[in-house]
């Protein structure tokens, strides 16, 4: 029974939608690929990308399940021949802008999971297993989306929020740099998050986001930095056969761009490094060395406008 009156709660809107209303709310990413191997059991083997955060291995320990890694082809594809039967292929959707070579990609290989961490605005093709990671996208303390043909057979409890927003509240009241070594700890603590569904709390808070203004936001500013880089972007072969669509970020790839990406942070302008793993666990002839060393991916989220996007270009 709801409770009537006394102190109020954060004041929030509720546009009526998660954006993945069809999917299964989970609790992060990684527990939403999880999710995907329960549901998906007579999987023996997974093939993941080098190129890859090493957190998405957890899930795959936990079950274990047997892996293997692939290269990569200079336009993203995977450097893969044939699948088992009882064998599946981890595809990312890098930057959120890869949804033709997605789409192509289905046309070869029968056994595919799609990781659309980095492409919250991807919708999933049909009878595709496919997950998210909304947290990448919006400030929010936890949360992932799975996309399964069946459902496990397992109740599973709902999840507590309440202990992840110090860092998300950090941000707000004392600045990105105050809050940095809590949003650390509180990333840390994902890799010991059992599988549950997805908190009320981070619910409410996807159930007040505009979706639409959102997407608009960060295509537009994905755009207006394309203008002025496309010609010095070695993957504008690849950004120009796509139809950019709520990307995550605009990868910068070329070389020697990693003395800039040191020159931007000192600037307060903070770029990650997809990923620090890979420049550990590949040798440095490798291509996936030279995406981790070399794209610097620069926000162009909804926190954004062009004034910013202006702000970035005059360091480059």
């Amino acid at each position: 029974m709801n409770s009537i009156g006394g102190y109020f709660e954060l004041e929030l809107n509720n546009y009526g939608t998660l954006y993945h209303n069809e999917a299964v709310a989970l609790n992060s990413g990684r527990n939403a690929l999880e999710y995907i191997l329960l549901a998906n059991n007579h999987y023996k083997k997974i093939f993941i990308p080098y190129y890859t955060c090493d957190v998405i291995l957890q899930p795959i320990r936990r079950l274990r399940l047997n892996f293997a890694y692939y290269e990569l082809e200079q336009d993203l594809t995977p450097r893969i021949k044939n699948l088992g039967k009882n064998e599946v292929l981890l595809y990312i959707n890098y930057f959120g802008i890869l949804y033709k070579k997605i789409e192509n990609l289905l046309k070869i290989y029968q056994n595919v999971i799609i990781d659309n961490s980095q492409a919250f605005f991807a919708k999933p093709f049909k009878n595709i297993p496919t997950f998210y990671s909304p947290r990448k996208f919006f400030g929010l303390p936890d949360g992932g989306f799975a996309y399964v043909h069946r459902n496990i057979n397992v109740k599973l409890e709902r999840d507590k929020s309440i202990d992840r927003f110090r860092h998300l509240l950090e941000r707000i009241e004392n600045g990105p740099e105050q809050g940095f070594n809590f949003f650390k700890t509180n990333e840390k603590n994902f890799d010991n998050l059992p599988l549950r569904k997805m908190s009320v709390i981070t619910e409410k808070l996807m159930l007040n986001i505009n979706y639409k203004q959102v997407l608009q936001i960060r295509n537009e500013n994905f755009l207006y930095l394309h203008k002025y880089l496309e010609k010095s972007n070695e993957l504008t072969p690849i950004i120009e056969n796509e139809k950019i669509n709520g990307p995550m970020v605009y990868p910068f790839l070329k070389s020697g761009n990693g003395e800039l990406k040191k020159k931007l942070i000192e600037n307060k302008i903070y770029v990650a490094t997809y990923w620090p793993n890979v420049l550990k666990s590949v040798s440095k002839n490798k291509l996936e060395y030279y995406l981790a060393k070399n794209i610097i991916p620069f926000p162009v989220d909804q926190r954004y406008t062009k004034k910013d996007m202006e702000k970035i270009l005059r360091f480059l």
